[in-house]
């Protein structure tokens, strides 16, 4: 911990659940998750890293799927809001995934990215801007 679990989540084998997270009701979790918000009804059973994110109601995380949270150069993440670049001000920061969202396998979101509500990402799939429909 610290560490909040809501009712009726399964939580591992070989789950890493670390500080800061949130995971909502009927989870079903076996993933590293770090300062993270998972809401309700979402499964990331299969080896895959969720750190500093937002993962909306009934997502899948596919296996390997890597929210990445750290920039190589070590500045301050930027990312869209309203089609301008805002300097977050944070050096870590994940993905920020909607409702119903389903990533394929081996799936890497660059941080700070977006995936609109619904929409899903290809196996391999490397997301480099954020996805809306």
């Amino acid at each position: 911990g610290p560490a909040y679990i809501e009712d009726n989540c399964t939580i591992g084998p070989n789950a890493y659940i670390r500080p800061n997270t949130t995971i909502g009701n009927n989870c079903r979790i076996r993933s590293e998750v770090v300062n993270s918000v998972i809401m309700d009804g979402t499964t990331a059973k299969h080896f895959s890293y969720i750190g500093h994110s937002v993962i909306g109601e009934n997502c899948n995380i596919a296996a390997g799927t890597v929210t990445a949270d750290f920039r190589h150069d070590g500045k301050n993440h930027v990312t869209i809001v309203k089609g301008r670049k805002v300097d977050t001000g944070l050096r870590k920061l994940g993905a920020f995934l909607g409702d119903n969202v389903r990533t394929g396998i081996n799936t890497s979101i660059y941080p700070g990215r977006k995936i609109w509500p619904g929409l899903s990402t290809l196996p391999g799939e490397v997301v480099k801007k954020d996805k809306m429909v």
